[in-house]
């Protein structure tokens, strides 16, 4: 359990992924990105890789996991380009785990 890979997201952004053999989960509406990353953590797969653009207005979802070991949520760029989220995802998780931002002090 946990070895399975699942990237969520819209359609254009997500299907080469096909090609490497993960799980490809088309979405397009918000609703239904959040139901689609519950059921897979569910399902047990280990890392769901979301577009930044599905994650966005999901993104407290990223808080109902961050404890867990499984599943790890992983924002990537979606065809669109970046966001932002995903350097901002680790940025919070080394200042929570470290208990100051190492990472972007100016």
């Amino acid at each position: 359990m946990g070895n399975k890979i699942a990237v969520v997201g819209e359609k254009e952004s997500v299907l080469g992924f096909k090609a490497v053999g993960f799980a490809v989960f088309e979405t397009a509406a918000p609703q239904e990105a959040e139901e689609t990353v519950r059921r897979l953590a569910k399902e047990g797969y280990g890392i769901i890789f979301i577009t930044e653009q599905a994650l966005a207005p999901i993104l407290p979802i990223l808080n109902d996991y961050k404890d867990r070991r499984i599943p790890a949520i992983i924002p990537i760029p979606g065809r669109q380009g970046t966001m932002g989220l995903g350097m901002t995802s680790v940025r919070q998780s080394v200042e929570r785990a470290v208990g100051a931002d190492i990472l972007f002090r100016d």
